[in-house]
């Protein structure tokens, strides 16, 4: 299973920062992350666009939470073709990107998460970005399915 993975599920599975999860989304968060870890394959960029962002919101170092344990895993595994793919992503101007889509539908799509559609776009299997709690991805949903993007929302 490919995934792209929004920074909020890893704030989400640290529990903190995030009022909008119930105790319900943060254990699904938890869970879905554990088990991604064992079996699933992370797509990034090379740029480490998404990489830096993670580092910005959760501790590298793999403690306490769930969300940074999970970022400690991405940097062990970065390089391992069997748990991360990385692609190019084309950097047009600050946030955005050459893959997103450039549709009157997704005009006013959150600025800083188009890297997780241009990536999602890039990659060959075209895997889901996994969202807990950010709305854009509702919002924009059959909008970003009409350009063949697909969520996962491990939050209802």
């Amino acid at each position: 299973m490919h995934r792209v993975i929004d920074t909020n599920v890893l704030i989400v599975a640290n529990n903190r920062e995030s009022e909008h999860a119930s105790p319900e989304c943060v254990i699904s968060c938890v869970r879905w992350l554990q088990s991604f870890e064992k079996s699933g394959i992370l797509v990034i960029d090379r740029k480490w666009l998404i990489i830096n962002e993670y580092k910005k919101k959760v501790n590298q170092s793999g403690q306490p939470g769930v969300g940074d344990a999970f970022l400690k895993w991405i940097l062990i595994n970065h390089n391992n073709p069997q748990r991360c793919h990385q692609v190019s992503i084309t950097k047009i101007s600050e946030n955005e990107f050459e893959e997103f889509p450039q549709s009157e539908s997704l005009k006013d799509f959150d600025k800083s998460d188009r890297k997780f559609v241009a990536v999602a776009l890039t990659h060959d299997a075209k895997p889901a970005i996994a969202n807990a709690v950010d709305s854009d991805w509702h919002i924009y949903k059959k909008a970003l399915s009409d350009h063949g993007v697909e969520i996962e929302f491990l939050c209802q």
